[in-house]
């Protein structure tokens, strides 16, 4: 009696239709697994300059409201002025130890960065002779941007394509640039450390000032924003 043989089969190994099929399963797997960590890189990013520009919007818009709560109306000086292309500000120094006053300038303005809306101040002063030169000095900045003396400050402070301003007056909102309520300069002579009056007349502070702020497209911000600031005093109690 012949004994049976009992055959093992060999291993059966991925033939090449397989390998093919595993490879560009893989493949397609990698691919959309790249798309997804690229879409969450770009998300993250764009959230984050997002996140950058709202605290730079919320910074500056600080800053605006400080200069205008701090403007101070002085003896033959102008607490407030718009040509049409940079707003001036005599405002009180709140950090100094000794009662000064001080000139703030903004603007919109090209520079290396691009065009943004700048911020511009000037040291502390106490005579009206001071206040003249950097009232000029400050013209001189958000035209041309020249070199100032030491201790003049020029901050950068956010993107801008264009911004407007409007003065409340008379229950009503009117350009600024119309200066409404304007008050005569005075005809006192000049006198040493009180040099000539300014050319035009003296604008006395609004009730309110409208900003209308145009922001340009991109990754953070963007549209028109409108900021609204009403002088403290108004509406107070008369004592």
């Amino acid at each position: 009696m012949t004994p049976r043989v009992h055959r093992t089969k060999a291993p059966r190994g991925f033939t090449l239709i397989e390998l093919l099929v595993a490879i560009s399963v893989m493949a397609l797997l990698s691919l959309v697994s790249w798309r997804g960590l690229d879409s969450m890189s770009r998300a993250t990013t764009q959230n984050q300059q997002r996140a950058d520009a709202v605290l730079t919007l919320q910074a500056t818009l600080a800053q605006w409201g400080a200069d205008l709560d701090a403007t101070t109306a002085l003896a033959q000086t102008r607490p407030i002025d718009w040509d049409g292309r940079v707003l001036r500000l005599t405002r009180r120094n709140s950090d100094a130890t000794a009662p000064s006053v001080l000139v703030v300038a903004w603007t919109l303005r090209g520079g290396p960065d691009g065009v943004r809306w700048r911020r511009w101040q000037s040291p502390s002063f106490t005579t009206r002779g001071e206040w003249q030169q950097a009232w000029n000095l400050a013209a001189s900045w958000a035209q041309d941007g020249g070199a100032q003396p030491g201790g003049y400050g020029d901050v950068a402070l956010m993107a801008a394509d264009s911004w407007q301003l409007y003065f409340f007056r008379d229950s009503t909102w009117v350009p600024a640039g119309q200066l409404p309520n304007a008050t005569p300069p005075p005809t006192n002579p000049p006198t040493p450390g009180n040099p000539a009056n300014p050319t035009g007349p003296i604008v006395n502070m609004p009730d309110g000032v409208r900003l209308v702020l145009s922001l340009p497209p991109g990754d953070g911000l963007s549209g028109v924003l409108t900021r609204d600031w009403v002088r403290p005093t108004v509406g107070a109690p008369k004592s």
